[in-house]
């Protein structure tokens, strides 16, 4: 799917879709972990929001219970992404009924009510968003092409997106 990476808009909604379809992608707390970790995340496009469950006594959910910079790095075959925002902790039942499923519901076996079950909240602020544009023939002729001429290939472009 075309897209014009100058229509913030346009890049934004694919980016929302993308993340709301496949949800895995790795958080990270900046500069107070040295590695980030695989997370499942439920959006709030109309928030600027994501939303992830956790453990209370994470590392994770220990370093941010009054909020700390943080990534999401999202990664799928046409798109990369990593979103820049202020993850905070926050037992929000309501979210948690919103969002329960039966893999969520694989980690708490003492389910909702378990007491460790906690959520944290990632207020977007800002992020880079790559999409390609290109299918296995168009990049195969775009990679031999750039060879042939010594000029980058074409297959897609970045895009800022700057929320609230």
């Amino acid at each position: 799917m075309s897209i014009d990476m100058t229509d913030r808009t346009a890049v934004e909604r694919r980016l929302w879709e993308e993340i709301e379809r496949h949800q895995i992608g790795m958080l990270g707390v900046v500069g107070a972990q040295p590695h980030m970790q695989p997370m499942t995340a439920f959006v709030e496009p109309d928030r600027e929001q994501i939303w992830f469950f956790t453990r209370a006594d994470t590392d994770l959910a220990r370093h941010v219970v009054t909020g700390h910079p943080a990534m999401f790095v999202f990664q799928q075959r046409e798109m990369q992404a990593c979103i820049f925002g202020e993850l905070t902790r926050h037992h929000d039942p309501a979210r948690i009924a919103k969002y329960w499923n039966a893999v969520v519901a694989a980690w708490y076996p003492q389910g909702k009510d378990d007491p460790r079950l906690t959520m944290l909240q990632l207020e977007c602020m800002d992020a880079e968003v790559w999409i390609s544009q290109a299918g296995p023939m168009k990049f195969a002729w775009e990679i031999a092409k750039a060879n042939a001429t010594k000029h980058e290939p074409h297959i897609g472009g970045k895009a800022n997106l700057h929320f609230h």
